[in-house]
Formats: C-alpha cells, structure tokens, sequence
C-alpha cells in the first residue's frame, strides 16, 4: 500500500510545522479535496490481492496525512488512461456506471471528422447506402489537399463534384491550395484537446500533438459517419511513454519520432494507443510543433494514436491561438476565432483531463531525450535510423530535398530551413548561398496562413533566394503526386513522413527523411549533412533508452523524499504539482510490484455464429513469406485515387508491387498466409477489396496492420491471425539447405531496400527458386463456432490445430452483411 513508503520517512518531515494545518483549501473539511487521490490506485492494488486497512487512527491526527489520507477511501470508479477517457466521453450506448477499457468494441461519435481528396468516393458510398443529407453538418470537414497540382479535368471536375456537394450538405470545406486537411484541423481548432477527431488519412494521430485523440477512419467508416454520426472502434493496447531529460541544442521533434522508430523497431507500438508523458521540465522542451510532427509519426511507428497530455506547453500555445484568431478576425476561409477564445480556454483548462492514478497500460517504454542527437531514417525504410554524424561521415550524395508534407512544414520549420542559408549568408558578408548545383530544393507550407507567416518573418524568401523552389500547400511529392518526383537512380532526403520504396516517385529510387535543417543543410552542400548546431555532451555514451519508466528503484525513493521535501517548502507555490509528481512516483512503485492476473479461456466455448456467416472456410494455403508487407505493396497507390477501376483489374493488380508473380500464382478460392504486420501503411481500403477481387476469402497472418484489419471488417474480408501457422510454413519452407549464399528477400529484387518496419526474418529457399509466393499443397479449414483453425501439412505431413480469436457476433454481423456499407444501409432502410 502507499502507506508502506510513508512510513519510511522521518517524522520531522511528515510533521513539519510547515505541514499543511494553515492551508484549509487543501483539506475536503468542506467539500473535495483539491489534493490529487490516491483511491483509484489504492483500489487498484488491493483488488489484486488481501484486503488491508487504509489507515490508522494515529495518522489521522497529524493535519498534513489528514488532508492526504481521507482520499484513500475506495470509490466505484475505474482508473482510466487519458485514452480511455476520452474514449468514454465519445462512446455511445454504453451500460449505466460502464467505464471502457482497453480491449472494449464501443461504438463512438467522433467530436469532429475530416475528409480530403477522397471525399468523392466516400460520397459514392454514402449515396449507395440509401443516404442523402449527412446526419449532423457541424461534425464534418471537407479538405482538398493531395493532388492539388492535378490540373487535369477530370482531377478538377471531382474537385467541383466536392466542393458542390460540401455546400449543399452545409459542412465546413476548404478548397485546393488552402492547406493540408490535418494542419488546417489543427490551426483552425477542429481537433480540440480532450476530444476524439477522426480522419479519412492515416496520419490522423497527428491531432495527439495538441492533446486531441486523433486516429484514421476508412471511406466506409466516413459514409458511416456521415450518415449516422457513428462508427465502431476497438480500444487498443495502450503504451505509456515516459520522456526524461530535455532536448539538446540542435535536436528537434523530428529526431525524437525518427530516433524512436529506428530504437524500438521490433513492433513494440505496433497496434497500440500511444500515451507520452514526462516530468513538468521534460514536457516543457517539447514545443507543439515538435509535438505534433512525434505524434504524426507515430503513424510510422505503428501505433493508432499518439497523445500528447493537456499541460502548461499546450495552454501557452492556444492562448496564443486564442489572441491569433482575434486579431485575424474576418478573414473569409478562418474561422479560428468561434473556434479558439479565452474563455473557452478557461473552462478546458479548470478541469483537464489527465490519466487516473493506477490507470492500466499495457507496457511502458522510455526515453531520456537529452542522450539523442538528430537522426536520419533510411534509405526507404522509417524504422532504420542513423545517427546523423554516421550518415554524414559516408558523405551520400542527393539529388532532390524536399521541405513539404503536415508533418514538418509549419512556419517554425521553414524558418529552422532559412536560418541554414542565414547563418552561412553572415559569414560570407552578406551573400546569400545558393542550393548546391544539381540538386533540386523543393519547398510547400502544410497550410496558406502558415506560409503567409513564413512571408511575413522573411524566411520564405530566404528559401526562394536560396534557389527552391514553391509548390502550392498540400501533399504533392509526400504521397508522389505532382512536381519534383525522385527519378530511377535519384536520391532525396525529406522532412516529411514516410519513405517507402516508390513512394516519392520512382522505385529505383532512394529517399531519406529528416528535420527541416538537416534537409536544408544537405540542399546547401549536395549531400546529407548537419546544419552544425548540435554538439555531444561531454561523457556521452549512447541514448538512454528502454522498457519500463526508467526509474531506478532507488531513484524512487529518493525522488519520494525530494518530492516530501518540496512539499514541506512549497508554500506559495506549486503545492498540488509536486503532490501529484509524488503521487505518479507511488503509482509507478507500486504497480511495478503488481503480478499479471491469471486467467484462461474455457477450451470448450462455442462462438454463436450468426445467420448468413460462415461456420466454416477451407482452401489451400498460398503462401507471401515476408513481414511488413504494406498497403501499396498489396495495392499499388498509382491505381489508389482512380475511382473507375474494375474488379478484374484490382486483381490483376492486387499484390504486384509486392509480387508481379502473385497473379498467375494464386487462385480463386486459395487462404492467402503472410508474415507479421501485414497490411501496414496507409489507409487505402483497396488494400482488402483487391483480395476480394482476386476471390481470396481470408487472409492469415502473424499479425496484421490495423488499418487493415478495420477495412478488412468493414469490405466483409475475414482475416485471423495464427502466428504459428507463420513459423511451420517458414520452417518447412525456408530452411531448405542452398548451394550459394543466404539472402533476405522481401520484395522484387529491384525493391530489396523497401522496408516498411524491421527486416523480416531471413529467409532461405533452393536458389534456383527464391519465391515471393509459394503454392503449398497445405490444407487449411477455420471453424469459426471453435474458434479453431486445423492445418494438413501436405498430403503426408503432420495434422495440428490450434485456438484463435473468437470473432464476436456484432462483428460477423458486418462480415455477413456485406460490409459495414451495406450494414448501415440496412440499418437506415430499419429505421426508415
């Protein structure tokens, strides 16, 4: 209990005669106390084991453990994370005195939710599930954003088809060149702390930066929306990551998320809800602008939210917004000011929302931000990262640099990347540098008020003096739409998100990511290298980094006594700060000292299987040894915004960028088997319906991508996750003995770099073979009332079974369905 650690404390400190007698405002004499609680923590740990008093009649007497004591008392709430909290005030239908929890299938209505250049097809989909006037107009954003330098008609005709559409609906719409769809829901308070916005783009975490619970949608879950305000969501995992230290000079957001990628790059995050936190000091170097270019790559990470908390560093940041968006009154595209006002202001911040004490997470991770330095992701791959002074030392030459995308093209960004050529400007007298020749500079700001702010400070003309070049605000070259595209044999380095093999441009291609100025400083010399700013500590000896808070158990209890010792003094000022630091540090000590409880499912339930779905589905296994393999490789992005493609073509087309072979291999009526984090990426729901196309029924996996898994529900693919079946195929199949060397092979060998996660495992097989898709002769039946899947192992081989998720009804009620389109049709047709 946390009375255990109090006691370990000399007496003259807890009875002080600083202690707290004078300060009745502290005290719940009269009312709830303002001291943070220790119930939810304490009902936590007593529930995991023996019932023990909480206090003892003596310790009521002194003032200062009768102010903190009373608190103890158990109360019938649940501690939540933030997450969770959020979740609980978006969710609709939930039992009475219900508290959600990681794990939980809710049904939300999203605060807000967005929708860019796919808003046409969403608008299909709406239409053909019997819809005409969108449930509630104040909930839905329309953007243009990712093809904006298409001039083609038929670009410019579905841009018309939108826009008519978003003003007959009455919805908020903002047109080509205005920004890009997830900065203008930051800038313009859409996505508004301690609420849960939704987007139709899979870097929709982004929103977590200003402590927002931002996640991506699909076009189906955007009709459903639409049409009914709702959609479902499964609770994730949920990571608590403890930030310590403070940022070094010369250290940016950027290289956080980069250096967090590459550190934890064997699918810690992966699936999970992301938690940041940290001491007052640590949260306090992070600017919001760092933070939301960390939370927009968590997507990258392989997380489904990345949340910043509700704190000092935000409330400055949006009480700069708030006094912004008075002063900009009546310009006609902002409406910022109904959005950010004071005393708005004043009633989020009276009452934040923060995580319970004791609140459960599925695993905790930290870092100590003062041992990084900026790092370099790639080439082709987000989680290979590279300490930036390595890269530099190889001296790889570019040929384009890019300073676009939502993630890092704010103004503060595009004036790190000007005060580059600035700084070299001073020391050449005053002559400005030119981007270094043969290399192409190509710059966009992620909105039209963010690049009118760079206008205004001069940095924006010190890039065009520089000699980049200015492309409209939007996506372009971040999605390989547009100008600048890398050419076969190129190499680019980039400040935007995501470098996967072809998606800047050309396959044969190389593409880098960074921060603004180390993009800007390899523009200037032709190469990757530093903008000169950072400089190692002295006895630096590696990034501090790991499982856990990071907290020693020594450091605990010193930090407890610090933290005693600041009460005692605290007086004036900070007293409920300090109260609650101590509070976190009891929390953590204790749950550290909690054993996982221990429960097994009864082998014998069946699953109720609903009419129309399927008791049972069999079929021979082909099988795509690779992990990670990514939305494009299984639909390639080129075919994604053409909205006209055929069912025989998806086909034709489904899994060629991974495999050009895997359309005369696989057939019709065949279980497609593949590694772990299958279907990662982006959002693109083609990736489930090219399957469907190909008359593939289900999908196994190690594991799968979110994303995946919620378009796999929503287009009725069935999909199951067997890990075992992964290792049996693998072991049989890639451990026959070579003559010639062992090599990786996870894509055509033009694409032997495009990694979108941590390399796969190796992989061997005859080397007059080396299959990307193998037929097996394996026999595969999944019996969905068992919750079993049973495998023949060739016509001789070995027979197993084995136990996997049960699917629950409200979900085979989807699949049977058609697909949630065809669902929620069904549901208005009810209701009508």
């Amino acid at each position: 209990m946390v009375l255990r650690h109090l006691r370990h404390y000399p007496q003259n400190i807890i009875k002080s005669q600083f202690s707290l007698r004078h300060y009745s405002p502290f005290s719940n004499q009269n009312g709830p106390s303002i001291l943070p609680s220790f119930s939810n923590h304490s009902k936590t740990i007593s529930s995991n084991g023996p019932q023990h008093q909480h206090v003892f009649h003596a310790q009521m007497e002194d003032s200062f453990t009768a102010a903190i004591f009373p608190s103890l008392k158990t109360t019938p709430h649940v501690p939540q994370t933030l997450t969770e909290k959020i979740i609980q005030q978006h969710s609709v239908g939930l039992p009475k005195d219900k508290f959600v929890k990681s794990g939980d299938y809710v049904t939300l209505s999203p605060y807000k939710c967005m929708t860019h250049d796919n808003s046409w097809p969403v608008a299909n989909k709406f239409f053909s599930i019997g819809a005409s006037k969108i449930n509630d107009k104040k909930q839905i954003v329309m953007t243009l954003d990712h093809d904006v330098q298409n001039k083609s008609e038929a670009n410019l005709h579905k841009y018309r088809q939108i826009e008519e559409f978003a003003r007959r609906q009455g919805v908020q719409f903002y047109p080509a060149g205005r920004g890009i769809g997830h900065q203008i829901m930051v800038e313009e308070g859409y996505a508004w702390p301690g609420t849960l916005a939704v987007a139709s783009d899979s870097h929709s975490n982004m929103y977590g930066g200003v402590g927002c619970l931002g996640t991506p949608i699909v076009r189906t879950d955007a009709a459903s929306i639409w049409a009914t305000s709702k959609t479902w969501w499964q609770i994730p995992p949920i990571c608590k990551i403890t930030f310590m230290g403070t940022l070094p000079k010369g250290v940016t957001g950027k290289d956080v998320i980069v250096a967090l990628c590459g550190l934890f790059a064997n699918d810690q995050v992966l699936n999970h809800a992301i938690e940041f936190t940290g001491s007052d000091v640590s949260m306090e170097s992070l600017a919001v602008d760092d933070r939301l270019a960390i939370a927009n790559m968590t997507t990258e990470w392989g997380a489904l939210t990345g949340l910043f908390p509700i704190d000092e560093t935000l409330q400055r940041w949006l009480r700069y917004k708030a006094t912004e968006a008075t002063l900009c009154d009546g310009s006609p595209d902002r409406i910022s000011r109904s959005q950010f006002s004071h005393q708005r202001l004043d009633e989020l911040f009276a009452n934040p929302l923060v995580a319970d004490r004791g609140a459960k997470y599925s695993k905790h991770l930290h870092l100590d931000l003062s041992t990084l330095s900026p790092y370099v992701s790639g080439p082709n791959s987000v989680k290979v990262a590279t300490p930036l002074a390595n890269l530099e030392a190889q001296n790889i030459k570019i040929d384009k640099a890019y300073l676009v995308s939502c993630t890092n093209s704010r103004a503060s960004d595009l004036a790190a990347a000007a005060q580059v050529f600035k700084n070299v400007t001073e020391a050449n007298g005053g002559t400005t540098p030119k981007v270094a020749e043969g290399v192409e500079f190509f710059i966009a700001a992620a909105s039209a008020p963010e690049q009118a702010a760079a206008e205004a400070s001069g940095d924006w003309r010190t890039l065009l003096q520089a000699g980049a070049q200015p492309l409209p605000a939007g996506c372009g070259p971040c999605i390989g739409l547009g100008t600048g595209l890398l050419e076969p044999g190129e190499v680019g380095i980039s400040a935007s998100n995501r470098n996967f093999k072809g998606r800047m441009g050309s396959t044969d291609a190389k593409a880098y990511l960074a921060s603004p100025e180390v993009v800007a400083a390899s523009a200037l010399h032709g190469r990757i290298a530093s903008p000169g700013r950072y400089e190692q500590p002295l006895g630096w000896s590696g990034v501090i980094r790991g499982e856990g808070d990071g907290i020693k158990e020594n450091r605990k209890m010193a930090s407890m006594k610090e933290a005693f010792e600041e009460v005692v003094m605290a007086r004036e000022k900070g007293f409920e700060r300090v109260i609650a630091q101590l509070d976190d540090i009891v929390a953590e000590a204790e749950m550290d000292n909690l054993e996982p409880g221990s429960g097994s499912k009864d082998d014998d339930h069946l699953t109720e299987v609903l009419p129309g779905f399927p008791e049972r589905v069999e079929g021979e296994i082909v099988f795509c040894d690779a992990d990670n393999i990514n939305t494009d490789g299984i639909y390639p992005g080129k075919y994604t915004y053409q909205d006209d493609i055929t069912a025989a073509k998806m086909a034709e087309v489904c899994m060629s960028n991974y495999d050009p072979a895997f359309a005369s291999t696989a057939r019709e009526g065949d279980i497609l088997v593949a590694g772990f984090n299958f279907g990662c990426g982006s959002s693109r729901e083609q990736a489930a319906t090219a399957i469907l196309a190909k008359k593939i029924p289900l999908v196994i996996a190690g594991s799968f991508g979110n994303i995946f898994s919620r378009n796999s529900i929503n287009n009725a693919l069935m999909g199951v996750e067997v890990p075992k079946l992964v290792q049996r195929l693998r072991e049989s199949f890639s451990g026959v003995k070579t003559e010639g060397s062992q090599q990786n092979i996870t894509e055509p060998s033009e694409n032997r770099q495009s990694l979108d996660s941590p390399r796969p495992s190796s992989q061997v097989s005859p080397a007059e073979e080396k299959l990307l898709t193998r037929r097996t002769g394996w026999k595969l039946v999944w019996d969905v009332r068992k919750s079993m899947v049973e495998v023949q192992e060739g016509e001789s081989g070995p027979r197993w079974s084995q136990k996997v998720g049960e699917l629950p009804p409200n979900v085979q009620e989807i699949i049977a369905t058609g697909g949630l389109e065809k669902w929620v049709k069904k549901q208005i047709g009810d209701f009508i």
